[in-house]
Formats: C-alpha cells, sequence, structure tokens
C-alpha cells in the first residue's frame, strides 16, 4: 500500500509534468541561471574560450538536452572539471594561436560528442561503476588544484609567465607580490562572501547564492574603480599601476556574431586524438558520476537512465561543438540547486536555459560589466571545494591504501595530464590488488553464484575470490537481472578480497533496491578484516593459523 502512495506522488513527465509542475519548475529554473550565469562565463575564460561559449553550452543543455537525456533533475552545462582539457587543448593545438586552438579544440569537442552518442546507445553507462573511487577523487582533486593555481592570477590582476601547473605553483609568491591592489581587492571580497555565507546560520541568507552576491557587489566595485576606462593609479605613491576594460568581461555586440565553427584540419592528428579521448572519457565519467550522485538526493528516488544520459550529453556535446561552445556534463553543483529550490522534472533544466537565452540576447551590457576577479573567485572557491582538505581527510579513513591511490592520481595528474593521471591510479589501485592475493585471471573475472529459494523470492549470490572495481560490472549486471522487491544476500565467506569501490557501489545498490521494496544484505565478513574503521573499507581475508 505505501509503495503504491510513494509512486501516486512521483512528478509526472512529459508536457504533462510541464503542467502539473510549471511553477515549482520556472522557479528553480530562475534561481538556478542566477548561478550558472556567471560561472559558465568564469569557467570559459579559464578555459581559454570566448565568455559566450560556456553559455551558448548551457542553453543547448537546458533547451535541447532536456528532451534527449535520462536524468530527472541535473542541469547540463559547462563543469570547471573539465577547465583543464579545453584549456589544455587550445593550448596545445594552437601552437600560440589562440583562435586557432580554439577552433581546432571545438572539432575535438564535436568528434568526442559523437563518441559520447556511440557510448550511449552501446550502453556504456557502467563505466561510472569501473572506475576506483580514490583514483576519481584523486583526479579531481588534482582539477581543483590546477584550476585554483590558474586563477589566483586573474584574482589579483597579474599574468604569469609559467604555463605549467608545478610551475605555475611555483610563481605564485611572485604573482603576488606585483598584484595589482584595486583587483585584489574586488577579488578578495569576492572570495569573503563566498566562503563566509555559507557560514551564515540562516535559512533566508542560505537561500541567496552566493555567486549572484558576487556579482551583485563586485559590478559596483568595478565601476568604482573605473575598470571601463584605461587609466593608470599610484599606490601609496611609490608604485604606478594601470586599470581598463581588460579586466571586465569581454562580449561580442550580438550572440549570432559569436557564433564560432570548428576547424576539422587537424582532427587526425596525435594531439587531436589525444583530447577527444580525454573530452569522451573523462567528461563520460564526470557526467555520470554527478548524474549518480543527484539520483541519491531526489526526493522521488528517480533513478537516471545513464544510458540516455551519456547520449543526451554526447548530442549536446557535438552540437555545442559546432556553434563555438565548451563541453558539457551533468553539472553537480548546479543540479544540488535545483533539488534544494524545488525542482520537480526536466523542464527545470529547460527553463535554466531559456533564461540564460533570455538575458545574453537583451541584457548583454550587464555581463560586460563584470569584473574577471569576481569570476576568478568563484573558480577559486570550487578548486578548493574539490581539493579540501577534507577530501584528503575522508580518503585516510577509508584507509590508508586509498590515500596512497588518491596522491599518486594527484601528483601524476599535475606533473602531466588528465588522463596519464587516472591511468596511473587505476595501475597503482591494480597492483595493491595483486599484493593483497587477487589473481591475475580474476582482475576482469568476477567468480560468482546465483541461488534462488523455491518461492523464488529469496536470492543469494555467493562470491568467490575477489570482488573488486576491475570485474564489478559483470557482477552487477547480475544483480540488475533480480526482480526487484525481493530478498537479495551478498555472501562474502568464500571471498579473498573485497575492494572499497565495490563496498561503496554496493552500499549505493542496496540504498537503491530497498528503496523499490526489497531487501538488500551483505553477509559474510567474519573471516575478513577491514583495513581501516570506516564502514565502506576494503575486506581482506585473514591468514589462517596453526
Amino acid at each position: 500500500m505505501n509503495m503504491k502512495t510513494n509512486q501516486s506522488i512521483i512528478p509526472k513527465t512529459g508536457f504533462a509534468g510541464l503542467k502539473e509542475n510549471f511553477k515549482s519548475d520556472i522557479l528553480s529554473g530562475f534561481l538556478v541561471f542566477l548561478i550558472a550565469l556567471p560561472l559558465c562565463l568564469g569557467i570559459s575564460m579559464a578555459s581559454g574560450f570566448p565568455p559566450v561559449a560556456g553559455i551558448f553550452t548551457a542553453i543547448i543543455g537546458g533547451i535541447v538536452v532536456s528532451f534527449f537525456g535520462g536524468s530527472n533533475l541535473t542541469i547540463k552545462g559547462p563543469a570547471a572539471g573539465l577547465i583543464v582539457i579545453a584549456l589544455g587543448a587550445v593550448q596545445d593545438l594552437g601552437n600560440g594561436d589562440p583562435l586557432l586552438g580554439y577552433k581546432l579544440a571545438l572539432a575535438a569537442i564535436v568528434v568526442a560528442g559523437i563518441l559520447q552518442i556511440i557510448f550511449g546507445l552501446i550502453k556504456s553507462g557502467v563505466l561510472a561503476d569501473f572506475f576506483p573511487s580514490a583514483a576519481v577523487h584523486g583526479m579531481l582533486a588534482a582539477i581543483g588544484i590546477i584550476i585554483a593555481a590558474k586563477q589566483i592570477f586573474t584574482l589579483v590582476g597579474v599574468k604569469p609567465e609559467a604555463k605549467e601547473t608545478l610551475h605555475l605553483l611555483m610563481e605564485i609568491p611572485k604573482g603576488l607580490s606585483n598584484a595589482n591592489p584595486e583587483i585584489v581587492i574586488i577579488g578578495a571580497i569576492s572570495l569573503m562572501i563566498l566562503f563566509g555565507l555559507p557560514l551564515i546560520n540562516n535559512k533566508y541568507v542560505k537561500m541567496i547564492p552566493a555567486p549572484l552576491i558576487v556579482i551583485l557587489v563586485s559590478i559596483p566595485l568595478g565601476r568604482y574603480f573605473d575598470l571601463e576606462h584605461v587609466h593608470s593609479y599610484l599606490f601609496l605613491d611609490n608604485h604606478e599601476y594601470s586599470l581598463g576594460p581588460k579586466f571586465l568581461v569581454t562580449l561580442p555586440d550580438s550572440l549570432f556574431s559569436a557564433i564560432t565553427f570548428p576547424d576539422f584540419s587537424q582532427i587526425f592528428s596525435g594531439t587531436s586524438i589525444k583530447y577527444i579521448i580525454m573530452f569522451a572519457l573523462v567528461g563520460s565519467l564526470e557526467s555520470l558520476l554527478s548524474s549518480k550522485a543527484i539520483d541519491t538526493l531526489d526526493p522521488y528516488k528517480r533513478k537516471s537512465n545513464m544510458n540516455r544520459d551519456l547520449l543526451g550529453v554526447g548530442i549536446g556535446n557535438t552540437l555545442a561543438g559546432f556553434i563555438g561552445g565548451l563541453p558539457m556534463i551533468s553539472e553537480i553543483v548546479r543540479s544540488s540547486a535545483n533539488i534544494n529550490n524545488g525542482a520537480k522534472t526536466w523542464w527545470s533544466n529547460v527553463f535554466h536555459g531559456l533564461f540564460l537565452l533570455i538575458f545574453v540576447v537583451f541584457f548583454p551590457m550587464l555581463i560586460h560589466q563584470i569584473p574577471l576577479a569576481a569570476l576568478a573567485a568563484m573558480l577559486i572557491y570550487t578548486g578548493f571545494r574539490l581539493a579540501s582538505p577534507k577530501e584528503f581527510y575522508k580518503t585516510y579513513l577509508v584507509g590508508k591504501e586509498q590515500l596512497m591511490i588518491f596522491l599518486v592520481t594527484i601528483f601524476t595528474t599535475l606533473a602531466t595530464d588528465l588522463l596519464v593521471g587516472i591511468g596511473v591510479g587505476i595501475a597503482v589501485k591494480l597492483i595493491t590488488h595483486l599484493i593483497n592475493g587477487l589473481p591475475v585471471k580474476y582482475i576482469f573475472k568476477p567468480m560468482f553464484t546465483v541461488t534462488k529459494n523455491e518461492e523464488e523470492t529469496e536470492f543469494t549470490v555467493d562470491v568467490f575470490h575477489s570482488a573488486v572495481f576491475s570485474n564489478y560490472i559483470k557482477l552487477k549486471k547480475s544483480l540488475d537481472l533480480l526482480p526487484r522487491g525481493k530478498k537479495v544476500t551478498i555472501d562474502f565467506s568464500n571471498s579473498n578480497l573485497v575492494d572499497h569501490t565495490v563496498m561503496e557501489n554496493l552500499h549505493q545498490y542496496k540504498h537503491d533496491y530497498e528503496s523499490q521494496g526489497g531487501e538488500f544484505m551483505l553477509t559474510g565478513f567474519d573471516n575478513h578484516r577491514a583495513l581501516s574503521t570506516h564502514e565502506l573499507a576494503a575486506r581482506k581475508r585473514k591468514k589462517v593459523t596453526a
């Protein structure tokens, strides 16, 4: 009876859902638009793309992709996690020519989008369950460090000499010593708002998006410092600094004049292929992981169709690349805000895209008033959240071996690139498993049996040898074939090793299965030793002593 009641309150979809939930979805779409506008501009600038590129992407992600994707509440748009790849593509493909690099990067985005469409059609949504958690979190933390390292120079109004992340980090003291004081004031106040507003424990204050406050404060500051006009000023009577429109967002006269078509002349070069793979692989992974995370926040416990979602993102990226936009993913920050603002269906994503379109068409001069230092502050805040000390501590609590994989992924990514970083993280994870007794022949092949009682109401899955991230997908596929609403027991009595990624995935699977009226249990760990006190720590069979 309870199940029927829960099902009956689930919002309708399609045009029936629009009619039913118009007020809540348009309100949430408007509030998400207020957050998305400055973030789209900031991500574009940090990626080496024109500011309007991110808005192109968010408009397509809202107005077009919503009708193809398989998610209910995710917001599609440009994400900070892809800044590193986009900027690298522009720099490496352009060889010093930013416009050429931009056009060649657009071609890579188009091809990557087509690859994502293929991923969706061949049902590659399970990719989200393959990558080890510590390596994924390490990659995201590295992205956060890279973003912050690059944006701190914009925050203080100086141009760095270094290009590589490690060199940028070493150049920060020099950049701070040459900081432009009035730009620093704008950046510092923006940072104080972003870090300080969440600390105010007032429900009305928490309803106001911090990026919106930053924009409302930074624009008057920019006008006060007369950033519209080129001029110089003395600070402490001993140093002259220059100011001007270069410290403000620059937009074209019209949206249509900003449309830029891709250049496919180098699409088969080694560099292009590298970035195609990175856009497709990292973008797909981030999007799938974000959709999974947002599903857990959905008050109606609806599940995204990961393959359709991947298909929709692929279509969106193909279109965005053709007109000059950034790559898109299912973005977790804006999606979380969407849920918190009371959205009911994917129409909120459509409205967010429509509001962006209306704003850039009719109010472009307001966007031009935004100081770049304010956008840099938002990105530094985003980078800090990705690489927060809490992330290091949380990983340590899961297990020392997880922290090692996390740190190796970070340092390798900072020293090389994302693709090498995540690859090394996976390799270290596999080596760790081999040391802990994982037989080579079971790296990708799980061993398990499924039995049921006569009434077919109880199912037992006996897992043998090892259950690790690299062989989990086949186990999950078998679990997906079991009927819902039954009693399922996963018995690890005969296993030697169960890693953290599998424990984490099964914990989420248990939540999903039980939300549909079933019972899901993990048993058989009496003879295993947890590698930490964390409830989802890896388990290893205890050695038998004579």
